[in-house]
């Protein structure tokens, strides 16, 4: 299938479509990039040159919006031998880092006490080998540590220069609310797909509080952990080391049952001669300006593809269609699972 690909003759020059991000924000690019994926949890990493290569192709497509967390491996230290290559694309990039997961002894914890967000945010910026973060988000939030006094330590960092723009992810609307009167927040991070609308509930009601205090929402997972993109059928198709392979979501009953959405936006991608993948981001992007995708790839013709959704159009009536078979389909397993879903959507400790 053909498909909608405008191939530039001069990629570098390229610039994606930008928005303010969050209230009075900084101007960054619709779609982002989502390193993870390069480093760990969907199998093995590829050798160095191959993932530095894949970096230089999203810079080339004109994503200027890269995402990458303290725990996903190597992912810093990669980043830091592409600045180290690149050094004058630095000021070019958007760049976000997340703590708030550690690790003692090999056992996962989650901490967001101000010592060990000052802590983990200066082990960041030394293996970035940056002199200041763009946007730090903390990652998870315990519920032992009221948010104001991880705010406090955010904030303290902001001043100093360190960080520029302060980020949460997985928090309630309520921990959201409280974080915003002690500093303001410029983005919550998400899971935000066909498969995962939660924050659209009036239970989560956590886009409604974002859209009324100005916070931008970055929409993880977009593409529903790849099974969107079309070419994973079954839970077979993933390695052993591939942790979506024990995802509920991805499990050998609830996969078949799954494919149906996937089968369906497929379906509706074909007739504008697009792929399910465009189309999903497509639609992400019309659910409004203050929403960010940062779909994740190794791909090189995955990227091309990815990011030439912001220039695909809807109508109202391909956007409503998309709507009605994402809120008619039965989603089956849940996004995580139980021992990582109980830090989604976290109310922290009363101050």
């Amino acid at each position: 299938m053909q498909l909608a690909q405008n191939t530039l003759a001069n990629a570098s020059d390229r610039q994606l479509p930008t928005a303010p991000f969050g209230h009075n924000g900084p101007l960054v690019t619709r779609l982002g990039y989502g390193l993870m994926g390069l480093s760990c949890f969907y199998g093995p990493p590829k050798p160095d040159h191959e993932r530095l290569a894949i970096l230089d192709a999203v810079f080339e497509q004109g994503c200027r919006f890269w995402d990458t967390a303290d725990c996903y491996a190597d992912s810093e230290d990669l980043l830091a031998k592409w600045f180290a290559l690149n050094p004058e694309k630095r000021s070019k990039i958007f760049l976000a880092t997340k703590v708030g997961f550690r690790f003692d002894n090999g056992e996962m914890s989650i901490d967001s006490s101000p010592e060990y967000v000052m802590k983990a945010a200066e082990k960041s910026l030394s293996r970035l080998g940056v002199e200041y973060i763009d946007l730090l988000y903390a990652h998870r939030v315990d519920k032992v540590t009221p948010i104001e006094k991880t705010m406090e330590a955010m904030t303290q960092l902001k001043k100093q220069g360190k960080i520029r723009h302060i980020g949460l992810s997985e928090v309630s609307s309520e921990t959201l609310r409280r974080a915003c009167k002690v500093e303001k927040v410029d983005a919550v991070q998400v899971e935000y797909s066909p498969f995962s609308l939660d924050i659209e509930s009036e239970q989560i009601g956590l886009l409604k509080t974002a859209r009324e205090l100005g916070v931008a929402i970055v929409a993880y997972a977009p593409l529903g952990r790849g099974m969107l993109g079309g070419n994973i059928r079954s839970n077979s198709d993933l390695s052993d080391d591939d942790t979506r392979k024990y995802s509920p979501r991805f499990s050998e009953e609830n996969f078949p049952k799954n494919l149906k959405l996937v089968d369906t936006l497929t379906s509706i991608a074909e007739k504008k001669n697009i792929t399910a993948s465009q189309l999903t981001l497509s639609w992400l992007l019309a659910q409004g300006d203050d929403i960010f995708p940062i779909p994740g790839t190794t791909s090189l013709p995955r990227i091309q593809e990815n990011y030439t959704s912001s220039t695909i159009h809807l109508t109202n009536k391909e956007t409503a269609e998309i709507r009605k078979a994402c809120e008619e389909a039965i989603v089956h397993g849940a996004r995580y699972p139980d021992d990582f879903l109980k830090d989604t959507f976290v109310d922290t400790a009363v101050l």
